[in-house]
């Protein structure tokens, strides 16, 4: 339940609000959120059935010392063909996640590849579109890159085939703000090769 008088400066929907309202998990963007304070979004989550408010703010510190990301250029030796194998039944392995806490990280099966050589795999989730999504380390982890990576590769088709690039991979939400949780690599996921491709840190 939200309570606000109007010298509190709030806006719900997009309109000057005083009184009670009750407030129901936002989705969707944050540009999205109902409720507004100038400039700032307040969005409301539920997580693990505690509600919560995260704050989005154009003007925070954080934002403003924000300088990019470090990327490496593309190179096409870093996307090769890959397979993907179901497991006959879903998986759930309990994974530590960026906010200390361990949680179940569903997998739906094994990604092969070979790079420079080595024959290398993955265990990755299913999103609902189809696409793949694999938490992973490697020999750069931690130093020259962030301490784990996120990366999506297309759906397989059905035959399981699919691509494996990581000049795609991407920082996980939790290297831009503390509040995001993010999910560690599962065990077999923290790869001894030296991935230098995609995003790598923040500048």
């Amino acid at each position: 339940m939200l309570t606000a008088v109007e010298a509190d400066g709030l806006s719900v929907d997009g309109r000057p609000f005083a009184g009670a309202v009750r407030l129901a998990a936002d989705r969707g963007p944050e540009a999205q959120a109902r409720v507004a304070l100038a400039e700032k979004r307040l969005f409301v989550l539920v997580r693990e059935g505690v509600w919560g408010v995260r704050v989005y703010d154009p003007e925070a510190e954080a934002r403003r010392a924000f300088k990019g990301i470090v990327a490496t250029a593309y190179d096409p030796r870093w996307s090769v063909p890959g397979r993907f194998t179901p497991h006959d039944e879903p998986r759930t392995v309990r994974v530590g996640n960026a906010d200390g806490r361990e949680r179940g990280l569903a997998l739906a099966g094994e990604l092969a590849f070979t790079l420079d050589g080595r024959e290398l795999t993955l265990q990755v989730a299913q999103q609902g579109d189809g696409r793949l999504w694999a938490v992973f380390a490697d020999a750069t982890s931690g130093d020259s890159s962030f301490r784990f990576r996120f990366l999506y590769p297309a759906a397989p088709d059905t035959e399981g085939r699919t691509t494996v690039d990581f000049n795609r991979a991407q920082l996980p939400p939790c290297a831009f703000a503390d509040h995001f949780i993010c999910p560690f690599p599962p065990p077999g996921n923290t790869l001894d090769a030296a991935i230098g491709a995609g995003e790598r840190a923040l500048d």
